[in-house]
């Protein structure tokens, strides 16, 4: 064992986080439900800890196991996971759940190779399942231990270009302690987490200060060096809000791309925010003729992974009855069943 792995096991033994889909550090024997690792490692990429943990609870509550998750109508699925975004996660989950029930005797498998061609796993998601949940000696690499593995070997690659990413690769698996990668590499999760932080890391607490050379040069918080961003784009979207007594017009997006299968108000983008422009575009998008409100329900922003977006959403009049098949009137008691994303989610909060 290096010294490097020696000392980050001893502080996680006695400051490991208590999650729900962990055993207590140090059970080398002990092995946590498969599926619930697998679940929580598909919901912790790119969300906090504290945002999974009630969605785990709830997702367990209701989908205990892979055949029940399996058996489930997809819109239960994204209805369960509405709120965590990237909802391409959520399908790749049930998609594999069938996969796993039809080719894998309904468990999850052990072996990286098995796990990599599920749909949703890729190489930090196998390493991180195949270690935890079944005790093989195999290293991981996500973002808290690309910073750790920066600062502490004073990496000045680029940790995001695929030279950078394959050296920490390397260290990582080098300081993997035999019998105990499991709590490695949660160790690490951990100690990035909680102390090996992006900005103002508080070193003095950290069981690697003493080893850390980015902290001996006064480097630590230029790692990991990072290769530069593209500007984000801002787009444009209004949306109609159309109700006849009791019923809201919805529309459910198409299957694949982003938001796939979600429903929506009837939306599109526009150049400008304005009643005329959302009339204009409404009938480009779905054929429908509208008479808006010129005063809004309100504005509402969200940043997804490729661009910012602002939408607004006005109440509308129907001048005709909607012939596309993707349009659908829903009691507006039921909105809370149609799983949405999070702008309109919050339109429709407007409404009840």
């Amino acid at each position: 064992m290096t010294e490097f792995s020696s000392r980050i096991l001893a502080w996680y033994h006695q400051n490991a986080r208590s999650l729900p889909w962990r055993i207590p550090p140090g059970q080398a024997l002990r092995h946590p439900d498969p599926y619930a690792v697998w679940v929580s490692e598909i919901m912790l990429q790119q969300t906090r800890v504290e945002t999974v943990i009630p969605y785990f609870q709830r997702w367990m509550e209701q989908f205990p196991t892979v055949q029940a998750l399996a058996a489930a109508p997809e819109q239960t699925v994204l209805n369960a996971w509405e709120g965590l975004g990237y909802y391409s996660r959520a399908r790749n989950l049930h998609k594999s759940a069938k996969i796993i029930l039809g080719q894998h005797n309904g468990r999850l498998p052990d072996t990286l190779a098995a796990l990599r061609s599920l749909p949703g796993i890729g190489r930090y998601t196998a390493a991180a399942i195949a270690s935890i949940a079944f005790g093989q000696d195999v290293a991981t690499l996500d973002g808290n231990l690309r910073r750790v593995f920066s600062r502490v070997f004073n990496i000045s690659q680029p940790a995001d270009s695929p030279t950078g990413e394959e050296s920490l690769w390397a260290l990582a698996a080098g300081h993997v302690p035999p019998g105990q990668a499991g709590d490695y590499n949660q160790a690490l999760m951990d100690l990035g987490a909680s102390i090996c932080l992006p900005k103002k890391p508080p070193c003095l607490l950290c069981p690697l200060a003493e080893i850390c050379q980015a902290r001996a040069l006064g480097l630590q918080e230029q790692r990991p060096v990072l290769k530069p961003k593209a500007a984000v784009p801002h787009k444009l979207k209004l949306a109609a809000v159309i109700i006849r007594e009791n019923l809201v017009l919805l529309a459910q997006r198409p299957a694949t791309g982003l938001l796939a299968n979600l429903w929506e108000f009837p939306a599109a983008f526009a150049d400008e925010d304005s009643a005329l422009a959302l009339a204009a575009v409404i009938e480009t998008e779905y054929g429908l003729k509208i008479n808006p409100s010129k005063t809004s329900l309100g504005t509402f922003q969200h940043a997804y992974t490729h661009f910012k977006l602002t939408e607004t959403a006005y109440p509308s009049d129907l001048l005709e009855n909607p012939a596309a098949p993707n349009l659908h009137w829903v009691p507006l008691t039921a909105l809370d069943d149609y799983p949405m994303g999070k702008v309109d989610r919050l339109i429709a909060r407007k409404l009840t």
